[in-house]
């Protein structure tokens, strides 16, 4: 493909996503997979485009804003990419060709002509401006970050590297360490999670043995790290509440070594329709997949205090994930957060419901939101007083190694301090009475 043609394939995609709520990389998962006769280095260089567009977004604006743009979109924000991040010149990338761009209107060369050479940091744009954070969201982020606001905004709008899970059910980390390496893929151990392998940006799993085999899987190392808190053991009943995709159910299994059983729950019948196919490949046959109508779902209540553990992965801001989904961060908005507080509430109520007297119960978000998370976390043991709260240096002693990254009753993970997505766990235990 031509430089045109790719940025003219940006700009689709970058269009696409303003009019859906879908994660970016499942859009350009997408388009990439209707057009196979895109090559790999074309589809790297396209993804490139788009995802420093998106990290780019605020600063970008601001400099089409400060330029008189008659509109802020797509077409718009690319040129403006290109105009200052970019090493060809506008109108040599915007030149009508037959895959290309549209040549420049009148009002999009004074655009370029005003915006080549800039820096896309600028002294008057404000803080919150520059960490590409949402102005209405700038205090909440602060209340929960304080002095590390700066520092961990900046790291959640850089790339995220590939983490990996080993899948103790088909070897060890040492083991799936010199296989990736065979295969061409370097990783390095993670820090804090014994399960995992890390590489740099984005690498080709899917073809290889390793993952076709199911001795990896692609997973966070902080979500590595809420499976490993719940200490799900071999023999245990347990209940992956808001499962999705099952991630975290896989994570679980095989820590039981497929000994015990686990019920993944989520309300689309979809999503656990899709993680049949990774539980197979996982070599995992202790899940059964149970879709529930509601949170409150009649399930619920014939299962009362049931199981040992229950694990609440409740749907959340998602700002912790910023890394690997810049775009959520502009779709998110004020009322959608009260909209999820009250839906983790009652996730969070009917789900402790499942939990017998000494078993425990772990509440989990992908979230930096105090509100979703320490307030969340504060109200649920306020309103059951037959719970109360597992510290996290001894829930961590129990299944981690080494010390927890954070001081305090709950974990927070960070992406600057910890190299993870920003992840919440709150361990509460059901009280024998």
């Amino acid at each position: 493909m031509t430089p045109s043609a790719r940025t003219q394939a940006a700009i689709e995609i970058l269009a696409s996503l303003e009019e859906t709520r879908a994660p970016a990389d499942r859009i350009v998962q997408d388009y990439f997979r209707q057009r196979r006769f895109i090559g790999s280095k074309d589809r790297r260089a396209i993804s490139e485009m788009i995802f420093g567009v998106m990290r780019a977004r605020a600063r970008l604006d601001w400099w089409l804003d400060r330029a008189g743009a008659a509109a802020l979109d797509a077409r718009r924000r690319v040129l403006a990419y290109v105009a200052i991040v970019g090493e060809a010149s506008p109108a040599g990338v915007f030149d009508g060709s037959k895959f290309g761009p549209e040549r420049l209107s009148a009002e999009e060369v004074q655009l370029a002509e005003a915006l080549l050479g800039r820096s896309l940091d600028h002294p008057e744009q404000p803080e919150w401006l520059k960490l590409e954070t949402p102005e209405w969201l700038w205090p909440a982020l602060q209340a929960t970050l304080g002095g590390l606001t700066g520092a961990e905004l900046a790291a959640l709008n850089q790339p995220a590297g590939l983490d990996l899970r080993v899948n103790r059910l088909k070897g060890e980390r040492e083991e799936a360490q010199v296989t990736l390496a065979e295969a061409g893929i370097e990783t390095l151990p993670g820090s804090l999670s014994p399960l995992c392998l890390r590489a740099d940006g984005r690498k080709p799993i899917a073809g290889l043995e390793a993952f076709r085999e199911g001795m990896v899987e692609v997973q966070d190392e902080g979500s590595q790290i809420v499976a490993l808190l719940t200490g799900a053991a071999p023999g245990m009943r347990v209940c992956d509440f808001c499962a999705g995709a099952g991630g975290k159910s896989l994570a679980m299994a095989a820590e039981m070594a497929n000994k015990g059983h686990i019920v993944a729950c989520d309300t689309s019948k979809g999503r656990l329709d899709r993680s049949a196919a990774r539980f197979k490949r996982a070599g995992v046959f202790n899940i059964h997949r149970r879709p529930l109508k509601s949170a409150r779902d009649v399930w619920v209540k014939k299962h009362r205090r049931d199981f040992d553990r229950v694990l609440v992965d409740a749907p959340c801001s998602g700002s912790g994930t910023w890394r690997r989904n810049p775009d959520a961060k502009w779709r998110l908005r004020e009322s959608d957060i009260d909209e999820l507080i009250a839906l983790q509430a009652e996730i969070l109520d009917s789900a402790a419901r499942l939990v017998r007297p000494g078993g425990r119960l772990v509440y989990a978000t992908c979230s930096f939101l105090e509100v979703e998370n320490q307030r969340q976390a504060d109200r649920f043991l306020a309103e059951h007083e037959d719970f109360r709260t597992v510290e996290l240096e001894q829930a961590w002693s129990e299944t981690l190694p080494d010390e927890p990254p954070c001081p305090g009753p709950y974990l927070q993970l960070l992406p600057g301090r910890d190299g993870t997505d920003g992840f919440f766990a709150a361990v509460f235990e059901r009280q024998a009475r």
